[in-house]
């Protein structure tokens, strides 16, 4: 039997027992475990109650522990959605050139079509598949919330498994790992750091546009969930300056509280799968000691979680086995002209459904005007101008301050929760109170545009630098040091290389996010009045408001388009330099 290649990581001492953790702490963990299993029991129950159109949304206080439940739920299920696509759809377009060249063009025209042109189909469907029923509304909400947060993780991890060393790679060959054991021992563990960074990123994503997510407005219909963002937006649509400041006083403590319960030890966990051959300076979580030291989890770990993870490896390690030896004994050449006549077939059907698509569409647009389209060359020529000066303020920024973040353990212990919590606050919710503001300005709602592009966009680069940054091998900057290579020439040398696949994969996600970002930046609804500059983002908008399904649809795949072009000729270009010119190893 061949033996598994270990999880890349660095050897290290062996770390003194863990002290048992008190006997408080196992209390409430028993109190919390029963505290999720009742949310849980009571939100399929709401689920299952009939749908009421313009739910009313209330503006007490006392109402919103309740709502910020009901989203931080509706965020961890499109978090698990988001997660389990980025692997399996990271690692297919990995596997194969064929496949990549595929998949990575698919994912870039998803992460630029903006979350309202997804919600009308995506809402109107799943309403009509469970009629009369909140729970298709709330799947909408999981579906959108997923659409903000998956194509972050996914490029992430991509590049992640393109980036792995190549001895690395050659030694699960050589061990016949297979599939399942090397995307487990080896593939996952090395994309670990760079997917945690990024989840906190998805995550701040997410909350970003919870507020579109809670509330649909299709034409004269007004469908609404209960939640922090669709309270957040009736505090904005009634001017209620007072409601909405305790709504996002409410939200800052959710942050608060899910920075060292979740992600902080989560990032303490990740730090043992740094590619690296010497000791450093790891980062910690007193939550994660505790938990270490906890009885309850170590019986759920011992009896539940170890049992089913060597029956899952088994299982699937087996089931692959047996399929490739069927394949080899079975791989006559008519049932491989079988299978070569299925696939054809649903290739065929992929080509007609697209074809169909491209006529209905073409019909469509066919009813706009010569006026219409000129507008929609104006606008997308604005919103352009305007994401490529947040990209560059961006840039000029969170390259240094993630470097110094990210290789000062110190600094990313005090500043990493700091920048977490700041990330997750949603600049939609407080960008119409600060409009009132940045409208006194010169240059009045572009500026203002500009702002909130800049605050939607800039966390998808900092986050991926201080990645970059922390998982520079400590051994390479302990050589760089002895060879006293400082300043410009180890930017040069060391740090820009280590982080330039990060930084191109935050740049990519950026550019999509900042051109979804101009949605909410070009058009504004605060206390019944509607702001809008001359952009794409307002032009989508407004159709969206008004129904207007032809300009909705131009506008959509004008935005495609332009996010498509501009990453196949920069970033893709520069994401395959990094793959072949910077890979470690």
């Amino acid at each position: 039997m061949s033996q598994p290649i270990a999880p890349v990581t660095r050897p290290t001492s062996t770390p003194a027992a863990t002290a048992p953790a008190p006997r408080w702490v196992e209390v409430l963990l028993l109190c919390a475990v029963a505290a999720v299993i009742f949310g849980v029991m009571r939100v399929a129950a709401e689920w299952r109650a009939p749908l009421s159109p313009g739910a009313h949304i209330e503006l007490s206080p006392a109402r919103l522990p309740y709502y910020a439940a009901l989203s931080t739920l509706r965020m961890v299920l499109a978090y698990i959605v988001s997660l389990a696509f980025s692997l399996a759809y990271a690692r297919t377009a990995a596997a194969s050139r064929a496949a990549e060249r595929v998949m990575l063009p698919l994912l870039d025209i998803l992460q630029s079509i903006p979350i309202l042109s997804f919600m009308p189909g995506v809402v109107l469907g799943l309403v009509a598949l469970f009629p009369g029923r909140t729970l298709g509304l709330e799947l909408a909400a999981v579906i959108l919330i997923f659409t903000s947060q998956a194509w972050n993780l996914a490029f992430s991890f991509h590049q992640s498994l393109i980036t792995i060393p190549g001895e690395l790679t050659e030694a699960a060959r050589v061990y016949h790992l297979g599939f399942w054991r090397t995307f487990t021992r080896l593939e996952l563990p090395f994309g670990v750091i760079s997917l945690v960074a990024n989840s906190m990123m998805s995550w701040a994503g997410g909350w970003f546009f919870l507020m579109a997510s809670e509330q649909f407005t299709l034409g004269n219909g007004n469908l609404r969930l209960p939640g922090l963002g669709s309270y957040l937006a009736a505090a904005a649509d009634a001017g209620d300056t007072r409601a909405l400041v305790l709504g996002l006083l409410t939200l800052v403590v959710v942050i608060v509280l899910i920075d060292p319960l979740l992600w902080r030890p989560l990032v303490a966990w990740s730090d043992r799968f740094k590619f690296e051959t010497s000791g450093t300076e790891q980062p910690s979580s007193k939550v994660l000691d505790v938990l270490r030291g906890s009885v309850l989890v170590d019986a759920l770990k011992s009896r539940v979680l170890r049992p089913l993870a060597r029956r899952i490896d088994r299982a699937f390690s087996s089931s692959i086995a047996s399929e490739r030896a069927e394949e080899a004994a079975a791989g006559s050449p008519a049932r491989r002209r079988v299978w070569t006549s299925v696939g054809t077939a649903l290739v065929a059907l992929a080509i007609l459904a697209v074809v169909w698509a491209g006529v209905l569409s073409v019909h469509t647009l066919a009813t706009l005007s010569s006026g219409d389209w000129e507008h929609i060359a104006v606008s997308a020529g604005a919103t352009l101008a305007r994401t490529t000066i947040a990209l560059i303020i961006a840039a000029a920024w969170t390259i240094p301050a993630g470097v110094a973040i990210g290789t000062n353990p110190q600094w990313s212990r005090r500043l990493q929760p700091l920048v977490q919590v700041t990330a997750s606050i949603p600049a939609t919710a407080v960008f119409p109170v600060l409009l009132l503001a940045l409208l006194a300005v010169p240059g009045g709602l572009n500026v203002a545009a500009v702002a909130l592009m800049l605050l939607g966009t800039q966390w998808y680069v900092l986050f991926n630098v201080i990645a970059g940054a922390m998982a520079i091998p400590s051994d390479l900057k302990e050589a760089a040091t002895n060879y006293h290579v400082v300043g410009w020439r180890r930017w040069k040398t060391l740090i820009l290389p280590a982080i330039f696949p990060y930084l191109v994969t935050g740049m990519i996600t950026a550019t999509g996010g900042a051109w979804n970002a101009s949605i909410v930046a070009e058009y504004v609804n605060f206390a019944g009045h509607t702001t809008s500059t001359v952009g794409l983002g307002a032009l989508i908008a407004g159709a969206a408001e008004r129904s207007q399904f032809p300009l909705l649809l131009a506008g959509t795949l004008v935005m495609a388009g332009i996010v498509i072009i501009i990453n196949r000729l920069l970033w893709r270009r520069l994401y395959g330099y990094a793959e072949t010119r910077f890979r470690l190893g």
